[in-house]
Parts: structure tokens; C-alpha cells; sequence
């Protein structure tokens, strides 16, 4: 049944796609889509008609919904017969407020994924954000995953764009891949577009009115402006604006405009975003998901940040999944990060996550400094009754690992949930 509502749902995608011809930019990256489609569609919205993906619809039943412009129905029938229907009224009238831009996030699980992604909507804009080891149980190697990811720019017409985050040296790697024009962003390195001089404003207390998040200075070509981000604190946030940076110059928009229009933009769910915590605490809720190249990048923004005094950093690390021959060695990476970045108090959180203990204790953590737990329940707990005023908690695991409960144990507004927590919805409470 699966199998038959998606080619449906690909046949009506591109029969609406045909009719309407919007311009198409498609994401993909093993880290930093979701934070990329939003800062674009931030950018992007003052002067376009634009749609993003919806939610976290990014596979082969999600990318059409998006074009078509309506919620899954899960299983009822009748919810899908009212889809079919708003998809015959798209097809047979003409919809003014169709977008003109489609902003389509793509997300590879397995060999192929992008190639049938890219063929329901062939992309004008390919944005590659990343390319690492995420799913890489059904890829074996990097350079399988590599391939993959580079289907996007590959099938990029001359008067396309490829746009390509080189500071990560594998996407750096692929840009002779392309016939499309190649347009650049990076912190470290050069680039069309860069962010530089990054400072973090980070409140010293949990009081009302203290304004915190990210400066940079945006430049493109001896051209700068300064940007403010706010609520956001992760290099992983610069990134995401830069990749909508990016596009804006694509588009013809001046610095100033994308500075200003960046403003509005704010991390998704459970991707580094910033949450008061219990007794006066601060939490980076980074629960979404994660593999070893996203948590390094997480540490690192909690290494960064300037604790009150007599404060401690905590990292609570679950498992990361789907990670098969490198899961043990990825897993204690993350651990010598921990330990790189001058993290206080190491919680981990599974059986996978074990290894990132024996990778912090291998790097000089104090065993008296790392706890393990089989099961959120008890490591919220524990962090409930361990935490003080001032105290940072960063929170990242896989999907499968349900990190985001132990962040509502220790959320100072926890009936908020539902609003700030991933997975809140009903599917998620069986």
C-alpha cells in the first residue's frame, strides 16, 4: 500500500510541478538541512512566494505533500481522498498564490534516495551542506554516502547553481562534480560568502530581558554587514545563515537586506536551541539527532561559552545510530571532544554511548566526572537532582535515543513541551 501511494503522490508532484514551474532549490547534508531550509526561506520570504518543506517532510511521501501543500493524512483514508482532491483542484485551476520558490529539503537514508527525489523535482539550486557519516549502516563507506550526496549537483542544468559549504573538506572535494555554476560559503576557509569574527552574547543569569544569541560579520567579495542572530549560539546556526546568504546574493538581494532579514531567523526543534532549564540553568536542547561530526560541533559551542563562576558544563550524550563499522570509534571521538573542550561533567545515555565514556576517560576525564545510564528516565533524574544555578547542560543524541525526555525533565517550563520539544506528537507517545 506504501509502495502505491508513492508513486502516486511522485506522478501528482510532478504534474503540479509541470503546471506551475516554480524555481526549485534543493538541500541535502548528513547535518545542517533543516537549519539551511530555514534560514533560506527567512531570506528569502521579504521578496519571494515562497514554501518551504513542511515539517520534517523530506522522503519520497514528504517531498510531495510539500509541493502539493497540505499535512499528511498518517492512515485515514478519508484524509487522503481530501488530498487527492485539493491536488485535482491544483491541477485543473490555476492557484495565484502558488509559490514561486520551492525550498525542498532532501534526505538520503539509502542508496538512491536522492536520484528518485531529484527526479519528482528536478532542482534549480542544489545546496549541499555536508557530507558525513550519517546512515551510514546502509552506505558501508563515506565515499558511498559522497556519491550519493553529489547526485544533487550533478543533475544541475549549466544555468543552475551548486551552492557548497567548503569548510567540509568532502563537499569541498565535489566541486569539479558539477556543470551548474558553484557558489561557496565557509567560516574557516574562503569563499563567495563568509562569516567572520563570530562572538557569542550568552546571558550570565536565567533573568528576563537579558537578549542573548550570535554576531558575525557577513562578507561577499570585500562587501560585509554585520549580522545578529538571535537565540541562536552554534557555529552550526552561522552556518545555516550562510547557506541562506548564499542564496540572497543568487537572488540578487544586498548584504543589508539578508542582515536584516536573518534576524528572523530561529533553529529548528532540538537543533541546538537554547532552553531555561530548572534552578536558574541554561540547556542547549540538541536532541534532534545526531552523529559524530554534529556532536563534535556541539561541544565545541558549549566550549565556548563563558560559564558564571563555580558553574559546570554538563554534555548528556546518547547513542548515535546507524553509524556500522565506525560506531565504536565515532562514538569515543566524541568523547576526546568532551574532554578537548574543557566539559565539566560527562552523562552518557545507552550501550552505543559507552564508548564515548571509555573515549573521554582514554583522553584524561576523571571517572568521578563521567556517569552512564541505561535509560533517560534515570539520567534525568539524576541531572534533576545534580544541577545547580548557572550550570549548562548541552542534550544530543540520535532520534532513536528520545534524549528530548530527559530535556523535559529538566526544562524550567516543562507543560511547554508540546511547542519547544521534538517528537511531542501523538505518534511519538506509544
Amino acid at each position: 500500500m506504501r509502495s502505491l501511494l508513492q508513486t502516486i503522490l511522485k506522478i501528482l508532484a510532478k504534474l503540479i510541478l509541470a503546471k506551475y514551474k516554480p524555481e526549485i532549490i534543493g538541500i541535502t547534508g548528513s547535518v545542517g538541512k533543516t537549519g539551511a531550509k530555514e534560514a533560506i526561506y527567512s531570506v528569502l520570504t521579504a521578496k519571494f512566494k515562497v514554501r518551504q518543506s513542511l515539517k520534517n517532510y523530506n522522503n519520497e511521501i514528504g517531498l510531495p505533500l510539500t509541493v502539493i501543500g497540505v499535512e499528511s493524512s498518517s492512515r485515514s483514508l478519508l484524509g487522503w481522498l481530501k488530498i487527492f482532491f485539493v491536488t485535482i483542484k491544483l491541477l485543473l485551476k490555476h492557484d495565484q498564490d502558488y509559490p514561486k520558490i520551492l525550498i525542498l529539503e532532501m534526505a538520503v537514508d539509502r542508496p538512491g534516495d536522492l536520484d528518485y527525489l531529484t527526479d519528482i523535482a528536478g532542482c534549480n539550486i542544489g545546496v549541499i551542506t555536508s557530507i558525513g557519516e550519517s546512515h551510514l549502516e546502509y552506505f558501508e563507506t563515506l565515499e558511498n554516502i559522497k556519491i550519493e550526496k553529489v547526485t544533487l549537483i550533478r543533475k544541475l542544468a549549466r544555468d543552475g547553481w551548486a551552492v557548497l559549504n567548503v569548510d567540509d573538506n568532502r563537499v569541498r572535494s565535489v566541486v569539479k562534480e558539477t556543470k551548474a555554476k558553484v557558489f561557496t560559503y565557509a567560516i574557516d576557509g574562503e569563499a563567495d560568502v563568509s562569516g567572520k569574527e563570530i562572538r557569542i552574547r550568552f546571558p550570565s543569569t536565567g533573568a528576563d530581558g537579558e537578549e542573548f544569541g550570535l554576531s558575525f560579520k557577513l562578507t561577499n567579495h570585500g562587501s560585509f554587514a554585520p549580522v545578529f542572530l538571535p537565540n541562536i549560539i552554534s557555529k552550526a546556526g552561522v552556518y545555516a545563515a550562510l547557506a541562506g546568504a548564499a542564496i540572497g546574493v543568487i537572488k540578487g538581494l544586498n548584504l543589508v537586506e539578508i542582515s536584516q532579514s536573518l534576524r528572523k531567523y530561529d533553529s529548528p526543534k532540538g537543533r541546538m536551541k537554547f532552553l531555561s532549564g530548572i534552578k536558574n540553568t541554561f540547556i542547549i536542547d540538541d536532541t534532534y539527532n545526531a552523529s559524530p561530526t554534529s556532536s563534535v560541533l556541539a561541544l565545541e559551542t558549549l566550549g565556548n561559552i563563558a560559564a558564571r563562576p563555580g558553574a559546570y558544563k554538563y554534555a548528556v550524550l546518547g547513542d548515535m545510530l546507524e553509524l556500522g563499522v565506525l560506531s565504536e570509534p565515532g562514538h569515543a571521538a566524541v568523547g576526546r571532544a568532551a574532554v578537548k573542550n574543557k566539559i565539566d561533567k560527562l552523562i552518557v545515555v545507552g550501550e552505543r554511548s559507552r564508548d564515548i565514556a571509555r573515549g573521554a576517560r582514554n583522553a584524561g576525564m576523571k571517572d568521578d566526572n563521567i556517569f552512564h545510564f541505561a535509560t533517560t528516565a534515570e539520567a534525568g533524574k539524576f541531572i534533576q537532582a545534580r544541577i545547580k544555578i548557572g550550570d549548562i547542560i548541552l542534550v544530543k543524541g540520535s532520534q532513536g535515543a528520545r534524549l528530548e525526555k530527559i530535556v523535559q525533565a529538566i526544562m524550567a517550563e516543562p507543560l511547554r513541551a508540546g511547542e519547544l520539544l521534538v517528537r511531542q506528537g501523538r505518534e511519538w507517545k506509544k
